[in-house]
């Protein structure tokens, strides 16, 4: 037992040297004070506009869910949505003056999510809310052009939570973010077909990870040339990526990390036509 053990433990050492390395490739000199405000307990704060009781978030992920742009009679996806806290913001916004659809692929989050909704949204604005299960990265295969604004909070590598936790981190490797990065643009492009001509889609992560955030933009770019453009937003504490915007904690007293880029699908001359 206590060699296993011993083995255990020079595996976890060796995914953290690694863990380090590849994180200080990116940030350079700047990385280990970034880890070290990454490893300081986080202090969320009370969100209760329009809600029966607080709910207890990242200040991060308040001001990244008022940045997706809201009217009245507005259809909202929010593709990822457990545990809930972003669809709370965006049904308080919303106010009852439009619908909402939440989903999540995992049933257990579901429930969560459900949860969450039942607990904090009075029965006005909790009518205005369904909640799914299913692949969001198929989305856009069933319901295309169907949204006014589309939140894609996609699964990320989430380093500050790999940092606090010695089973994800035994599970570590370079490889992940790859893997995660192409699983974040099918998501984006589902979004882009869900979403209707005009409408908004709001990406972000909680990833510090380039290949996660404004890389999966770039690709869209790329991909979708001429039918999307990127919305200039200004948040307190953000720092400018080559696409979007990133809240890291050394630099905004804890906040973040979350990652976000607002895009809009341009109306093309096509359907224009189509239209007419």
């Amino acid at each position: 037992m206590s060699r296993k053990k011993d083995r255990m433990e020079d595996e976890l050492r060796c995914r953290r040297a690694a863990f380090d390395e590849f994180y200080h490739n990116i940030y350079a000199d700047r990385w280990q004070t970034l880890k070290e405000a990454m490893l300081e307990e986080k202090e969320n704060i009370t969100y209760s506009h329009n809600l029966l009781k607080p709910y207890f978030l990242d200040e991060a992920s308040v001001l990244t869910a008022s940045l997706l742009p809201l009217e009245e009679n507005y259809s909202v996806l929010d593709m990822c949505a457990a545990p809930g806290g972003k669809t709370l913001v965006i049904a308080s916004r919303l106010d009852g003056r439009g619908t909402i659809t939440a989903n999540d692929r995992s049933r257990q989050r579901k429930a969560r999510l459900d949860n969450v909704l039942d607990e904090h949204l009075d029965e006005k604005l909790r009518s205005c809310v369904r909640t799914t299960c299913h692949d969001a990265s198929r989305w856009g295969l069933y319901e295309k052009d169907a949204y006014d604004a589309v939140l894609l909070d996609a699964p990320c590598s989430s380093e500050r939570h790999v940092m606090e936790s010695r089973e994800h981190m035994s599970m570590w490797s370079a490889n992940r973010p790859k893997r995660l990065a192409i699983e974040q643009y099918s998501l984006l492009a589902s979004a882009f077909m869900a979403v209707k001509n005009g409408g908004y889609i709001l990406y972000s992560t909680c990833s510090i990870n380039r290949g996660e955030d404004e890389e999966v933009i770039e690709k869209l770019f790329r991909k979708k040339a001429g039918l999307v453009e990127e919305i200039d937003v200004q948040v307190p504490f953000a720092e400018k990526r080559t696409h979007g915007s990133i809240i890291l904690p050394d630099v905004s007293d804890g906040k973040g990390p979350m990652y976000f880029c607002l895009l809009r699908k341009t109306v093309n001359e096509q359907s224009c036509d189509s239209q007419m």
